[in-house]
């Protein structure tokens, strides 16, 4: 048994009950990683260019329950320590990539709110980036002798020549006046502005004096702004990620669908092509998103030409050089592993205290197999809960052998959401009369 790491008690707590209720945790995945060693590298290969002031774009495909969320974590993780700035959302009805209702802006919003660095990895670092890029122009202004107005304009010069720049970097010297004038509401204001929460342009106009706002047709322009930023800032470079893409395909309108295909294909060619540096996107999405020819990326012929997969990679042969990066599925072998993981996340790190020996590990795994077939570790979420849920009856129970619970264990097949929706008339072939 080799020695593993000693976990903090609060850790361990939250680890169990993000599991218990299939959800990714939001600390401790280092606790928990198994396999998959090929996609993180090259995922690790793509930070790395980011960070050179290069760019990226990745689609992680993987079927419902069978770990996209959690890797596209661990990506972020790896980005954070790579001293990348990291934002992330998740779609929904209400946030998308393209809009004209607010849904984008919304989709922005709420990956600004989820910004994180090395040193605030749970999200809200907007103010921190940005008062780190203030607070080194205010350095070198004194060091120079300068006024501080003209070091951020300096700064600013590359940003101001992007689409939207002049007024982002209006923005970020009202934050610099606020700061000197102890004037908070300007800061706020300022803040408001970079996160898309002024709904009107008056509003920003009478608060800031620009005459733009963060809305549904900038949200990509202000990525690229952004990523511009945080290099300026000095991190290496924004790494976005974008989970739940299938909300796309649950779209009704082919109308709607076709317009956030046209924006991922600017994403696309953007990043392929290096017009961006420092900028990097992961797509999260199932197999029906990116394949299927009517409602999928597939159905979008510039994106199905651009994603396709390599046609000499045949079964067992695997190419992660192209943009889409296929989940593999663990292993049994894998699973085994992981399962020791959760157990050693019971007992603290300390295998003295484990509650349950490894003969429990492959007899819980032989009662899956029996219910529900290869799919437990192939879709294992509610494998993990069930398994998490066990070792809680048999901590607050410690008077239960394992062996008249395991028989017990209620394992489903995880199918995931029901990805069908109903067709209206913007599709072909959805309605006709004799």
């Amino acid at each position: 048994m080799t020695e593993r790491t000693p976990i903090r008690p609060r850790d361990r707590d939250t680890i169990v009950q993000a599991l218990a209720a299939g959800v990714v945790p939001r600390v401790g995945l280092q606790h928990i990683q198994v396999g998959r060693m090929l996609e993180v590298g090259a995922l690790i290969k793509d930070i790395d260019r980011i960070a050179d002031g290069g760019s990226s774009c990745r689609f992680v495909i993987g079927e419902y329950g069978a770990g996209k969320t959690f890797f596209l974590s661990l990506v972020r993780l790896i980005a954070l320590e790579r001293r990348c700035v990291t934002i992330h959302a998740d779609l929904a009805p209400d946030r998308r990539i393209h809009a004209t209702g607010g849904q984008a802006r919304g989709l922005y919003a709420e990956a600004i709110r989820n910004m994180a660095t090395r040193t605030k990895p749970d999200g809200g670092a907007l103010p921190s980036v940005v008062e780190r890029f203030i607070s080194d122009c205010v350095k070198v202004a004194h060091t120079e002798k300068r006024p501080v107005e003209q070091v951020i304009d300096e700064r600013l010069a590359s940003i101001q020549e992007l689409v939207g720049g002049h007024d982002f970097a209006h923005v970020l010297k009202s934050y610099w006046q606020g700061s000197e004038d102890g004037n908070e509401a300007l800061k706020n204001s300022a803040l408001r502005w970079l996160r898309a929460e002024f709904p009107t342009k008056t509003e920003a106009r009478q608060a800031l004096g620009v005459r733009s706002i963060i809305d549904d047709a900038d949200v990509y322009d202000s990525l690229k702004l952004l990523a511009c930023f945080t290099r300026l800032a000095g991190y290496t470079g924004l790494l976005v990620v974008f989970d739940e893409m299938v909300n796309i395909y649950k779209l009704q309108s082919s109308q709607a669908r076709n317009q956030n295909f046209e924006q991922i294909l600017r994403m696309v060619n953007d990043m392929l092509q290096g017009n961006s540096e420092g900028l990097g996107f992961v797509f999260g999405g199932t197999p029906e998103f990116l394949m299927d020819s009517r409602r999928g990326l597939y159905s979008y012929e510039a994106l199905q030409s651009r994603l396709a997969e390599n046609q000499f990679a045949t079964p067992g042969l695997v190419d992660l050089s192209g943009p889409v990066v296929r989940l593999q599925n663990l292993s049994p072998e894998e699973f085994l592993i992981l399962l020791g993981n959760i157990r050693a996340i019971f007992a603290l790190g300390d295998p003295a205290n484990h509650l349950v020996p490894d003969e429990a590990l492959d007899a819980f795994m032989a009662h899956c197999s029996q219910r529900i077939g290869e799919a437990y570790f192939r879709t294992p979420r509610n494998t993990i809960k069930a398994f998490v849920q066990l070792l809680a009856i048999l901590e607050q129970n410690p008077g239960l052998d394992w062996r008249t619970l395991i028989g017990s264990v209620s394992v489903d097949d995880d199918p995931g959401e029901d990805v069908a929706t109903a067709i209206d008339g913007d599709d072909q072939l959805a309605t006709f009369e004799l």
